[in-house]
């Protein structure tokens, strides 16, 4: 199959060639490899090749995805017998029993997973930077970051290695990357993809899904995976229908707050970020929807710090769980100068003070939820700005927090709320680059998310906007 009329398609259309018999899940595989291999030296997306693995087990599963290939963020979902990293030295050589259960699902939707994706030491960073695994990089802009911590997943279907991959948000790791490289990102509900066996992340701050080109692809992956586990802490009710049936459907004339304004105290969004949101709004308001401005009610303050405490403190406890596993003690070397400082910070953090870090963060979800009594949706931007230079976030330690939020501003809030969130890719900013637009309703609701991105997918096609590499 020739690159152009793989790229043609998304992964359900590739899916239903395979169903046609016009080409087999092997062809698809090549293809990806091909272009993996033109690419991938460039972006650094893919960092551990298992097409032999693709190849000896190829895909037995069926349904809307069945043959299409795929890739797995090296973090939080383990393939049983290959590494999972983590992005950190620490974790290099650990190699999981047996997969986790989202792998599970995905085989079983008969995608075909040939490889693992950058990403940043403990998906830490809104950029994937990291020592282990060296810096993904942005197909619209090799000198720019493609986000993080799912960077090397952006990375990979922006320049057409995958139509769909693998991701994972814990502060906005699934909306970041695919604001930074133009793609669609749909961070679910909290508990409505299992983390099985490992529990929560980050006090329920975590969740999986995945980047895509197209709204139906992520929906059909959703579908893929959102099956509670015996035994998950949390779980939500089975969604009304299927989340694909929902991408096709009419939104009907949704109440939609906006705020062009940045969530983070002190904070500001770029003039060209906020126009873009303005316009958003604009075009939901010709789409039928009533449109007003509207500020998020909660002490976003006490949210963020809330939530460092518990990042903290679950970073400590998953590294000496690893030192107790191995019977040997963190080692000099062994994470980075960033990660060690916030694993230094978690092992002073008292158990009261996680508690009530907790009990802050869902106040903060209490106060926030309070807004969606009066609207459906609300809107705002996914970034500060369009993505940001590789180094630049490091490279003044003393500015360092100062630029994380300046950069991410918006995206932490609904991870602590629990609240879907999407980033949708409808502009691009003057010199080239991606900007997304973040759409948010309440717990459990991600299908009015895919009924409104289906209606702005068609009203601002993006699919066939191809990045210059």
């Amino acid at each position: 199959m020739r690159f152009d009329e793989y790229r043609a398609h998304d992964a359900i259309g590739l899916a239903e060639l395979v169903a046609k018999k016009a080409v087999t899940p092997g062809e698809l595989l090549n293809t990806a490899l091909a272009r993996m291999a033109e690419v991938n030296p460039k972006i650094n997306a893919v960092t551990r090749d298992m097409s032999d693995l693709a190849r000896a087990n190829p895909p037995a599963g069926s349904g809307p995805l069945a043959g299409a290939p795929y890739l797995l963020k090296d973090l939080g979902a383990a393939y049983g017998g290959v590494p999972t990293t983590y992005g950190s030295k620490m974790f290099a050589e650990v190699v999981p029993a047996a997969d986790s259960a989202i792998t599970r699902l995905y085989k079983a939707a008969g995608l075909n997973i040939f490889g693992k994706t950058n990403t940043p030491e403990f998906g830490l960073w809104p950029v994937t930077e990291p020592d282990l695994l060296g810096p993904a990089r942005n197909p619209w802009d090799l000198s720019r970051t493609p986000g993080g911590s799912s960077g090397g997943a952006s990375a990979a279907v922006s320049a057409g290695i995958v139509p769909a991959a693998h991701a994972s948000d814990g502060g906005g790791s699934i909306r970041i990357p695919a604001a930074c490289c133009g793609l669609f990102g749909m961070k679910p509900s909290r508990g409505r993809v299992s983390f099985s066996p490992a529990g929560e992340g980050w006090a329920g701050a975590s969740i999986q899904h995945a980047v895509t080109r197209s709204v139906r692809d992520s929906a059909a992956l959703l579908d893929a995976v959102c099956a509670p586990q015996p035994g998950d802490p949390y779980f939500l009710a089975p969604p009304e229908r299927p989340f694909l049936e929902e991408a096709g459907r009419d939104p009907g004339k949704l109440r939609i707050a906006f705020s062009d304004k940045a969530l983070t105290p002190g904070a500001k969004i770029d003039p060209e970020v906020a126009e873009a949101v303005r316009e958003a709004a604009r075009l939901c308001e010709s789409l039928g929807h009533t449109v007003e401005e509207a500020d998020l009610p909660g002490d976003h303050a006490a949210m963020q710090a809330a939530a460092r405490t518990a990042i903290w403190a679950s970073i400590a406890a998953n590294v000496e769980a690893e030192a107790d596993r191995r019977g040997r003690p963190l080692q000099p070397g062994e994470l980075e100068a960033g990660t060690l400082d916030v694993y230094q910070r978690g092992k002073q953090t008292l158990g009261s003070d996680y508690v009530r870090a907790v009990q802050t963060i869902h106040a903060y979800g209490r106060a926030a939820a309070s807004l969606f009594e009066r609207y459906d949706v609300f809107l705002c931007a996914t970034l500060g700005q369009p993505a940001i230079p590789i180094g630049w976030l490091f490279e003044d330690p003393a500015k360092v927090v100062e630029r994380l939020f300046a950069y991410m501003p918006n995206t932490q809030a609904f991870n602590n709320s629990g609240q879907p969130a999407m980033s949708v890719p409808l502009a691009w900013s003057a010199s080239g680059l991606p900007i997304g637009i973040q759409f948010v309703t309440p717990t459990g609701d991600e299908a009015t998310l895919f009924r409104l991105a289906g209606q702005l997918e068609k009203a601002r096609p993006w699919f066939d906007r191809i990045a210059p590499l």
